[in-house]
């Protein structure tokens, strides 16, 4: 069991995140990240909003850290675990600018970036940001044929339908020769996507019947990822015996790294709950 975390206090989901989240500061989740570094948790995850409409803010949460800064910081506070965007909207940005932020973020922390990326879902804020909702689909998976030509390069070069570019030089690029890309999302679109273009999948709101079904419906090429989640928060400290159940019920839906969402009471709660996490995700990987 490959386990990381859905990083607490920088997104604050209703019915999912805690109460002591919502006056938690920037060390508590630097505090948390090196728990999860110590007990040899795989990744932490940090999603991107700019900003929420108010109507909206009660089912989706209206706390979103930005990714970048988040992310670069968990990275000097750490030195092990990998940082995952969960996800990066891609038509917020252009390829080479995620190639840029995101390849120093790569070079900073010493080769640990985990692209996760999407076409994203909410219309007014992409009105609000002057990005293209129509034919997003398509221009996300240009997307992201520009940006495996492009993070490890110092001179990219990449002509598309929508993205197209040469002779420039950008440095510092990413460290790793093959900076993993996930994408995120509920489609059999998205599930396409991922096999085409990336190096793994990560879907959300589904049953688990249905992703094995969906993936049942495509060839799944070796090494590929497919990244679920926990549903709700799990409470490791009560006993392995219901967050094992949980865990392992996503591994029979085809997890190969599984994204946890846990219930704590403070921060110094949340990271002995860590612990009791990665001891037993170590006691599931013994008994597989």
């Amino acid at each position: 069991m490959r386990i990381g975390l859905s990083t607490p206090v920088v997104v604050q989901v209703p019915g999912v995140s805690s109460e002591w989240e919502r006056t938690a500061t920037a060390d508590d989740v630097a505090q948390i990240a090196a728990a999860a570094d110590a007990c040899g948790l795989e990744y932490l995850t940090c999603s991107e909003h700019v900003a929420i409409p108010s109507g909206e803010a009660d089912s989706r949460g209206a706390v979103y850290w930005d990714p970048l800064a988040t992310l670069g910081f968990l990275a000097a506070r750490t030195r092990r675990i990998r940082l995952a965007t969960a996800v990066l909207v891609l038509a917020y940005h252009h390829p080479m600018e995620i190639a840029k932020r995101y390849g120093t973020l790569d070079r900073i922390s010493g080769g640990r970036l985990t692209l996760g990326v999407g076409i994203g879902s909410l219309n007014a804020e992409f009105t609000l940001l002057g990005a293209q909702w129509d034919r997003r689909a398509d221009r996300a998976d240009d997307a992201i044929r520009a940006l495996r030509a492009s993070l490890s390069s110092e001179t990219p070069q990449y002509h598309g339908p929508f993205y197209s570019y040469d002779g420039m030089t950008v440095l510092p690029h990413a460290m790793q020769q093959h900076v993993p890309i996930w994408v995120g999302g509920r489609s059999a679109g998205s599930l396409r996507r991922a096999v085409r273009f990336a190096d793994g999948w990560m879907p959300f709101g589904l049953k688990g019947d249905q992703i094995r079904r969906m993936l049942a419906d495509v060839d799944v090429p070796q090494g590929f990822e497919v990244v679920l989640s926990t549903s709700g928060a799990l409470d490791p400290g009560c006993g392995p015996g219901a967050t094992d159940e949980i865990l392992r019920e996503l591994c029979d839906s085809g997890a190969t790294a599984i994204t946890c969402s846990i219930a704590a009471t403070s921060a110094a709660h949340y990271c002995d709950q860590v612990v009791a996490l990665a001891a037993i995700a170590d006691a599931g990987r013994g008994g597989s």
